[in-house]
């Protein structure tokens, strides 16, 4: 062999190695088929490792691609096919299988043209065939992303000006076709009108953004259903005509209808769909704002009576009833007025351009309503009254607080004078008036909070004939210092607070304030704090995550603390109750009914709050001595709160001979003057403290 021609070999050698390819040469004569050096090594062999036989390759060969490796063979020795071309697996010498792409054809033939020999090149394609599956696997993942998330896929060629819809596209479009390929102008054709332009634009931005761009539009399918969709559209191409509009399309009409219920739900109540407070507030600014509709009558409405309605008939006979009670007074309303509940059985109207004179023919008719109004058959016996309080906007510097506070003290002043009836606000004050403007007791409270005149008290609840110490629970309290230094009694603020819907602000103040400066007492179970939720509270969607913020910030545990919700509370907002017993249970915290007995339906309710206690309201307690019909109902309530294993704790103790008639009839806790005085809250965590030691 000469120099060059050994240079050459050497070169085609290096090729062949460097290129991971394996050359075979059968000889169809001999049957000899002999392999290539870099064919062994493709498959981890040495040199003359294998026996070179004309099956090798076949032995070799996975056995599912045995048979279209032959036929690849057969087919070209044939004359069926130019040249042999197939992929099969070979197996590797570590037992593993190596992918190789298997191209040849034949090379000698004899004069009469019958084929001799046949060589061919197999070339390691495995990374290739790993990439492809892995690929295929992204693809099965993404197909099966679009199927969860209904999204379809288009595209649009600019050049042919042809467009292509998948099956889900044309799903969400409710076109029945077995072809992908659609009419150029079938898109525009299923756009609103009041989108069509704007629609259209958007899908265009991209080829001058070259961005991907999201645009929400209405189609109106042929059956004439109005669908919301979104797609994501981005062009890919060369210049701005030769490419690819590529784009997503996604049903979002569900989503829609989702917001606009709960863009709903956050204005209006839910149980009448009148507007809710926070609206109804924005709306009396903003036309408090515009003159033209000044005069602007503010009437402040609460039902009379209904609690005993309630009470009588239960929460869905009193749900019932105030939704055709609302029902039949807005349907007297003007077609520019604005209704709202407020809460419970408070509501408030306003009418744009309305003078004093009109405000009062309108509230005469709206009681008149009220009275007629079906409060279904559970109440077909009953009626409803209404006590209604007017004021006039007059001047744009009122403020919405000012024109609200009006008109509920004109509702007062209407239920003073006997209900059913209707009252006008007058700037003077009554003659003689000693009471503070309800308004100014509640700003006050806020003011309080900040100032250190809102102090937390606390009275012991006791284990009946036993030391506090055996017991250790403390209902907290809260006493308010007006501004004048004068003692506010409990019962005027909270009743401001509750009306003008700061009752859960000062509630969480309270739970915040007292966790935050005994949190470690309560940890150390040194002592257990009872707190007071207001019916605000209790519907608060929000308290759990405040109360499990408080007890992770102080150091507190849920077990160490307890809350009182009132029957009345309950039996308003029984819904809200409910999940509100749950998550206390959850949380191990405590549960107590308070004011048990003043309602008509109280076992019942009791029959459905799963609470811990009950506290026995201390109008069947202070004269338990010398009533025979309030020892029978105390006593019928210790044996049904027994039954459902339920504390009872008596209130309102105050007399030695009432201690000793609830001992006397199995009475485990009570509270009140003769057990203990409310006082300031520090004190009572001191004492229990030091009681129990390090």
């Amino acid at each position: 062999m000469t120099k060059g021609r050994s240079r050459t070999v050497e070169a085609l050698e290096l090729a062949l190695e460097r290129a991971r390819l394996g050359v075979w040469d059968w000889d169809l004569q001999t049957g000899e088929c002999v392999y290539s050096p870099t064919w062994s090594r493709m498959l981890g062999y040495g040199d003359n490792e294998l026996t070179e036989t004309a099956d090798l390759w076949l032995k070799l060969t996975h056995p599912e691609d045995k048979e279209h490796a032959l036929v690849s063979g057969d087919r070209h020795i044939a004359g069926l096919t130019d040249t042999i071309e197939t992929e099969l697996r070979l197996r590797h010498k570590s037992g593993g299988w190596v992918w190789v792409l298997d191209r040849g054809g034949i090379v000698e033939r004899d004069s009469a043209g019958r084929p001799l020999r046949v060589m061919g090149v197999q070339t390691d394609i495995t990374r290739q065939k790993e990439a492809e599956a892995e690929l295929e696997r992204a693809n099965v993942r993404l197909r099966l992303a679009l199927a969860a998330t209904g999204i379809g896929i288009w595209h649009h060629d600019l050049n042919s000006s042809k467009s292509y819809w998948d099956a889900r596209t044309r799903e969400i479009y409710g076109i029945e076709s077995d072809t992908d390929e659609v009419a150029e102008d079938l898109w525009q054709s299923f756009l609103h009108p009041e989108d069509r332009d704007g629609t259209m634009k958007a899908h265009l931005e991209p080829l001058e953004h070259r961005r991907v761009v999201a645009v929400q539009y209405r189609i109106v399918r042929r059956d004439g259903e109005i669908r919301h969709l979104e797609s994501l559209v981005r062009f890919i191409g060369d210049g701005p005509t030769a490419g690819q509009l590529l784009g997503t399309v996604r049903d979002i009409t569900e989503e829609k209808q989702r917001q606009q219920e709960l863009a709903f739900a956050a204005r209006h109540d839910v149980l009448t769909g009148l507007l809710n407070r926070a609206a109804f507030e924005k709306l009396i600014s903003d036309q408090i704002s515009n003159p033209a509709a000044l005069p602007l009558a503010v009437l402040y409405m609460d039902l009379d009576y209904f609690k005993a309605l309630n009470d009588y008939a239960g929460h869905a006979a009193g749900d019932l009833a105030l939704k055709n009670v609302t029902s039949s007074f807005v349907a007297c309303l003007p077609p520019t007025a604005f209704a709202a509940r407020l809460g419970g059985d408070e509501f408030a109207l306003i009418v744009p351009n309305c003078d004093t004179d009109q405000a009062e023919t309108l509230a005469g008719a709206i009681l008149a309503a009220v009275r007629s109004a079906d409060l279904g058959q559970a109440l077909a016996s009953r009626s409803l009254a209404a006590s209604i309080g007017i004021a006039t906007v007059v001047d744009q510097g009122t403020s919405v607080s000012d024109a609200l506070t009006n008109a509920d003290d004109a509702c007062y002043a209407a239920k003073a004078a006997g209900r059913n009836r209707f009252a006008v606000f007058s700037a003077e004050p009554p003659l003689g008036s000693g009471k503070l403007n309800s308004s100014r007791v509640a700003a006050d409270t806020v003011d309080a909070m900040e100032e250190g005149r809102l102090e937390l008290f606390g009275q012991q609840v006791h284990l009946l004939g036993r030391a506090w110490e055996d017991c250790r629970h403390v209902e907290v309290l809260a006493r308010l210092t007006g501004s004048n230094r004068m003692s506010i009694p409990p019962g005027d603020f909270v009743k401001a607070a509750e009306r003008f819907g700061l009752a859960s602000k000062i509630d969480r103040w309270i739970i915040r304030k007292a966790l935050s400066q005994f949190g470690d007492a309560v940890s150390s179970n040194a002592i257990t704090l009872g707190f007071n939720l207001s019916a605000q509270t209790l519907s608060d969607p929000q308290l759990w995550d405040f109360v499990d913020s408080v007890v992770e910030d102080t150091g507190a545990s849920h077990s160490g603390i307890g809350f009182e919700i009132t029957e009345t509370a309950a039996v308003t907002n029984f819904g809200a109750a409910v999940q509100f017993v749950r998550k206390a249970r959850e949380r191990q915290c405590r549960v107590s009914l308070d004011d048990f007995g003043t309602g008509m339906s109280s076992f019942e309710y009791l029959r459905r709050f799963p609470v811990d206690a009950i506290k026995i309201d201390g109008s069947f307690v202070e004269h338990i001595v010398d009533s025979r019909f309030d020892q029978e109902v105390v006593s019928a309530i210790a044996r049904i709160a027994k039954s459902l294993n339920c504390s009872v704790v008596a209130e309102r103790i105050e007399r030695r001979e009432v201690l000793d008639t609830l001992c006397g009839m199995g009475i485990e806790f009570g509270q009140g003057y003769l057990l203990h005085r409310p006082e300031p809250l520090a004190a009572i965590v001191a004492r229990a403290v030091s009681s129990k030691g390090p």
